[in-house]
C-alpha cells in the first residue's frame, strides 16, 4: 500500500493551494530514479516558492524578485537530470559535469600504487549528483586499512570491477558545506554512470584508475557525468597513458 505524503510537506502546499494529490507526486518523483531535482533540494525549492508565492499574493512585488532569482538558482543548483549512459562495459565514464584540468600518471596514487589520475573542475551548476565511473562492487577503504592497503587523502568511493581492476573517486574543496553525501554503502554492487552520492558543491574531482587505460579526453575538454567516456581499460593491450 502506498504511504501518504509526509504532512509537513501538505501543510506548506496548502500554503500555495496545491491539492494533495500533487504532493504525494512530487513525493513519488523524488523517489524515483531519475527525479529531475535531487532530493536534498527539495526542501529548499518549496519553501522559496512558498515565500515567493506568499510576497506576491501579499502584492510585494520588489520583495518577491530576489526570491523568484533565488529560486532559479536552486533549481539550477539542485538540478539531476537523466543521463544516457554509453555501451562501453570497460569504459570510465565521467562522475561529475565539469571540465578536464589534468590527466597524468602519479607513482602514488589512492591506494598506494601507480595510478592514472584525471583531475575534473566540478561545475557547481552542474548536474547535483555524482555517478560511479564504472560498475563493480564498492570496498570499504577503512576496512582495507587493516589489511595492508593505506588510504592517501580523504575519503572516496572505491569500486572493484569484476575484472579486479580498482577505481576511486574522491573529492576536494571546502568543507563549509559539508561532505558529499553517500547514496549507496560498501559492499553494494553498483553499476557503471549510477547515482552515488549528492556532491554539495565540491571543487575537483579525481579518478584513479589503473595504469593500463586508454584516454579518451584531453587537458580543458568538457564532460558530462554518467555519459561522457574518460578512458578504457585495457586488459589485452600495451598501457596507453599518453
Amino acid at each position: 500500500m502506498d504511504s501518504e505524503p509526509p504532512k509537513w510537506l501538505i501543510s506548506t502546499l496548502k500554503v500555495v493551494s496545491v491539492p494533495p494529490r500533487c504532493c504525494y507526486r512530487l513525493k513519488e518523483l523524488a523517489r524515483s530514479d531519475y527525479p529531475l531535482i535531487a532530493q536534498e533540494g527539495w526542501l529548499p525549492l518549496i519553501v522559496t516558492t512558498v515565500a515567493c508565492a506568499t510576497m506576491l499574493r501579499l502584492s510585494h512585488y520588489w520583495a518577491a524578485i530576489p526570491l523568484a532569482i533565488a529560486l532559479v538558482l536552486l533549481f539550477l543548483l539542485f538540478r539531476d537530470p537523466r543521463r544516457t549512459v554509453p555501451a562501453v562495459p570497460l569504459g570510465i565514464v565521467s562522475p561529475v559535469d565539469g571540465t578536464v584540468m589534468s590527466v597524468e600518471t602519479t607513482p602514488m596514487g589512492i591506494l598506494d600504487r601507480e595510478a592514472v589520475r584525471f583531475i575534473i573542475k566540478v561545475n557547481s551548476l552542474g548536474a547535483y549528483t555524482a555517478r560511479s565511473p564504472t560498475g563493480g562492487l564498492i570496498m570499504d577503504l577503512h576496512e582495507q586499512n587493516t589489511l595492508g592497503v593505506r588510504l592517501r587523502g580523504q575519503e572516496g568511493l572505491w569500486v572493484r570491477t569484476d575484472a579486479g581492476d580498482d577505481v576511486v573517486l574522491v573529492f576536494r574543496g571546502s568543507r563549509l558545506v559539508g561532505r558529499p553525501r553517500a547514496m549507496v554503502g560498501y559492499g553494494e554492487r553498483i553499476g557503471q554512470g549510477q547515482r552515488v552520492a549528492y556532491l554539495r558543491l565540491p571543487d575537483y574531482a579525481e579518478v584513479y584508475l589503473p595504469v593500463r587505460v586508454r584516454n579518451k579526453v584531453e587537458p580543458g575538454q568538457k564532460v558530462c557525468a554518467g555519459s561522457d567516456i574518460l578512458a578504457e581499460l585495457l586488459h589485452d593491450e600495451p598501457a596507453n597513458t599518453a
